[in-house]
């Protein structure tokens, strides 16, 4: 969409944050199978409601009884999260998730896939497009989801961020419904606003945030704690993500810095690293990815998207070999940093390593652009 345009990045001519449409030619197929994808859609949703009710009461509800015993609290909330996460990507059109053991370098001979084992307090740090990552996470680990604050006052005045005009557009402009159009100005990407702390949440909170941004806070607001104080609190992994809000998958979001201090290779922790991978929407096949949240009842309606397709939906996972991660003992930073010139050398790293097993582009824009670009799209809605 031309109005759209500013949003563009500069670099790369990827439109970040904009939802995937299908193809117009298949506008026709499509309004034929609408009334059909209706009704399928909204049996499935409430069998997918169904299960979040029973997540509610068994998991937060009736095995809050268990918390005076650990070990047993964690074995039952894990295997009765697992059997409803993956019955709910089931019925979301999900009968079978592609995940592949990667490896940067190829070497003589084929290689047995490395076995992926992240334990209590050790960091899974992913790109964030949507829904469906999440609950997998949740059913393969269970593990502790956190979402990053930022203090209003860091936030730079908007006449910081100002437009410029574009010199330069390499790569394809796809994905976005205005591939043919060039625009003549595009926004300069606002400047990096540091994490005030994190804040952890259940499963219906990570995904209520979906598509949203960091929250502003005010300093000395409880429950907000720093990604180390509760990483060494976990009784199992934590996930991260460092874009800080979803994209359309058409490219890599700008990392926040989250782990400023933390030396390459890591030897106080683990940290695995994975990407996620979704085909663009078709005629029966809408996106998966969920940039733009929800009014009301976020991500409900993205759900209820998904739920309304007639055809099984195709994705992948790849999960970066322990052994080439950043607390590897033979990970090489200089493969991926410059001396003196990054301030956070496992972030860098982490966005070096994603943007490379996921044959994706890193684009200059970041969850700061997004608040901007949120408060415009409500505008022309």
């Amino acid at each position: 969409m031309e109005k759209f345009s500013a949003f563009r990045d500069p670099g790369t001519g990827i439109q970040p944050f904009l939802k995937p449409v299908p193809p117009t030619d298949s506008e026709t197929l499509t309004a034929i199978a609408l009334p059909f994808g209706y009704v399928i859609g909204a049996v499935r949703t409430l069998l997918v409601l169904v299960l979040g009710g029973l997540y509610a009461v068994l998991v937060e509800g009736l095995c809050a009884a268990l918390k005076p015993v650990p070990p047993l609290h964690r074995i039952v909330t894990g295997l009765s999260t697992a059997i409803l996460a993956r019955l709910v990507l089931l019925i979301l059109g999900l009968p079978w998730i592609p995940v592949e053991s990667v490896t940067r370098k190829r070497g003589r001979g084929a290689k047995a896939p490395e076995r992926w084992s992240p334990g209590a307090g050790d960091i899974i740090v992913s790109n964030w497009v949507s829904t469906i990552e999440v609950l997998w996470l949740a059913f393969r680990f269970n593990p502790i989801f956190v979402l990053p604050v930022y203090s209003a006052s860091d936030f730079p005045e908007p006449t910081a961020r100002v437009s410029s005009p574009i010199t330069r557009t390499p790569g394809r402009r796809t994905g976005t419904g205005s591939a043919a159009i060039s625009s003549p100005t595009a926004r300069a990407p606002t400047p990096r606003v540091s994490i005030a702390g994190f804040k952890q949440v259940s499963l219906f909170g990570i995904l209520h945030a979906i598509g949203n941004v960091p929250e502003a806070v005010q300093p000395g607001t409880p429950g907000i704690k720093s990604l180390e104080e509760i990483r060494s609190n976990a009784d199992r992994p934590v996930v991260v993500f460092p874009e800080c809000t979803t994209s359309n998958g058409r490219g890599l979001l700008r990392f926040a810095e989250l782990f400023k201090g933390v030396s390459v290779p890591v030897t106080k922790f683990k940290v695995f690293v994975m990407c996620v991978r979704y085909d663009p929407p078709a005629a029966l096949s809408p996106t998966m990815t969920h940039s733009i949240p929800s009014n009301a009842l976020n991500p409900i309606p993205h759900l209820f998207s998904l739920t309304t397709s007639l055809v099984p939906f195709t994705m992948s996972i790849r999960l970066l070999a322990p052994s080439e991660s950043p607390s590897s003992g033979s990970f090489l930073a200089s493969e991926f940093l410059a001396e003196g010139k990054h301030d956070d050398y496992l972030t860098e790293a982490c966005a070096s390593l994603i943007a490379q097993i996921g044959k994706m582009k890193r684009v200059g824009f970041g969850w700061e652009d997004k608040i901007a670009f949120l408060e415009f799209y409500k505008s022309k809605k």
